[in-house]
């Protein structure tokens, strides 16, 4: 009830709440012994299989009493959790909703994004994800506050048209409020909808885009450089272009990253699917730099003007940490796929032809709803089989990419001193670079195409980044 409060205002005492039920949880758990030596069962099944504290059958109760009532499956028996289990479910369903209620309500976009996705790595169940969506989405509003128009504006660091009329009424905005609007409940579905959806989403979002662009050069020419004397309507259409190209292929990075989630990959597709990995993300580095760029412009016209002040602000603009953090991942992707294309080439393994499909068709299989959105563009299987062409062992050496990951952690840890969640994604991404350094290390001395090499890729340090695990037969 207080968690169904707008606008966020019971979030403190929904809190309360929860440390009071989780106190309660923990005496229950406690009485389990009291129960078990009050009853009269003398030999019980185990723990493990027991509906109830004290080892006895429950009165009033039979699983098996609702089976002929669900029409549409077949009869049967609902499974029971067993007591120990139940408890530990509500109390990992009270620490879910305690996230929820610590939520700053942040209006930065990013930090929305982050969060969910961050929420979303605990596997939440049903009841907190459907009270997050609620949270986030009330009235049409973010926290049934903040207008997506609003929101959008924040993003593109432009306070000057907040609550501006115009803006707020632009058919652009419109359409990208309820794009984002549609983001942040497709984000707070499980993980199999979830993929789907944002599969489905980015042709809107690519839409959207080209749109965009087509409005943009049809009423400002073909320029594209920032100028001191543009107009305020085309820094906003310039900027409106680059935040959604940012978020359409950051949609994109999530859709490939799920993949991995859901186990859709086989060892034989992880070179195409990194390969794809590692062209997305650098698209996604090249628009987030841009939109820094463009928010750094607008802050340095308030100040003082310069003469040459654009080309300053792109030789002197430090880049934050997420792009450095990117560059970790697109220095992963692409050494992964490099590594895995030298052996299939050298050592012919990670190549399993199936009679049913080839690999052209499984590439459009994972990939075509990119490919229907054009994310890249210009970018086919062909493109992937000539990449995979010209990767060699020699090259994977000499340009050793899990060594540069190495050089860029030590610099995000200071960043990121202060968020105990980035400190553990770089130690995890620091651990994947630091295993696979020493296995392409082995293979390259011992040589790939040695028949006795036996190369497996194991996802023991990150979820998403594989490991090389090398043997000799």
């Amino acid at each position: 009830m207080c968690m169904r409060k707008p606008q966020g205002r019971g979030l403190d005492l929904a809190r309360k709440h929860v440390t009071s039920c989780l106190a309660e949880l923990s005496l229950m758990l406690k009485s389990q012994e009291f129960l078990k030596s009050r009853s009269d069962i003398t030999s019980q099944k185990g723990d493990e299989s027991c509906t109830t504290a004290s080892g006895c059958c429950p009165i009033g109760f039979d699983v098996s009493l609702n089976s002929r009532l669900l029409s549409p499956a077949p009869p049967r028996a609902v499974q029971i959790l067993a007591w120990s289990d139940a408890i530990r479910y509500f109390e990992k369903l009270l620490h879910d909703l305690d996230i929820i209620c610590a939520l700053s309500l942040d209006p930065v976009l990013e930090n929305v994004l982050h969060f969910i996705a961050q929420f979303q790595k605990s596997v939440p169940d049903l009841v907190p994800r459907a009270f997050l969506q609620t949270l986030l989405v009330q009235d049409g509003k973010l926290y049934g506050r903040d207008l997506f128009c609003d929101v959008i504006s924040r993003a593109l660091s432009l306070p000057d048209i907040i609550g501006d009329k115009e803006f707020q009424s632009n058919e652009f905005v419109v359409q990208l409020g309820q794009l984002v609007i549609n983001l942040l409940k497709i984000l707070c579905t499980n993980t199999a909808w979830q993929r789907r959806k944002l599969g489905k989403s980015l042709q809107d979002w690519s839409t959207i885009s080209i749109q965009l662009e087509l409005a943009l050069k049809r009423e400002f020419g073909e320029t594209r450089n920032v100028l001191a004397d543009e107009n305020m309507c085309m820094r906003v259409s310039k900027q409106l272009l680059v935040w959604s190209q940012e978020h359409t292929y950051w949609i994109a990075s999530r859709f490939l990253i799920l993949g991995f989630e859901l186990d859709l990959y086989s060892p034989s597709e992880y070179c195409m699917v990194y390969w794809y990995m590692h062209v997305v993300f650098i698209k996604l580095i090249e628009k987030m730099q841009l939109r820094i760029l463009a928010s750094n412009e607008n802050s340095r016209r308030k100040g003082k003007k310069k003469k040459d002040h654009s080309k300053d602000s792109v030789r002197d603009t430090p880049f934050p940490p997420s792009c450095l953090l990117l560059q970790c991942y697109v220095l992963l992707s692409e050494g992964l796929s490099m590594l895995l294309a030298a052996l299939r080439k050298e050592s012919k393994s990670f190549q399993s032809p199936s009679i049913f499909n080839t690999e052209q068709e499984r590439f459009m299989q994972h990939f075509d709803l990119l490919q229907k959105a054009q994310i890249p563009e210009c970018i086919t299987y062909y493109s992937f089989k000539e990449a995979a062409a010209q990767a060699y062992m020699a090259d994977v050496m000499k340009y050793n990419f899990f060594k540069e990951i190495q050089k860029i952690i030590p610099s995000l840890k200071g960043s990121f001193a202060s968020e105990p969640e980035k400190l553990a994604e770089l130690r995890q991404i620091e651990q994947v670079a630091e295993h696979n350094r020493i296995a392409l290390n082995i293979i390259n001395h011992v040589g790939a195409s040695d028949p006795k090499l036996r190369v497996s890729f194991e996802f023991t340090h990150h979820p998403h980044f594989a490991v090389a695990v090398v043997k000799r037969s």
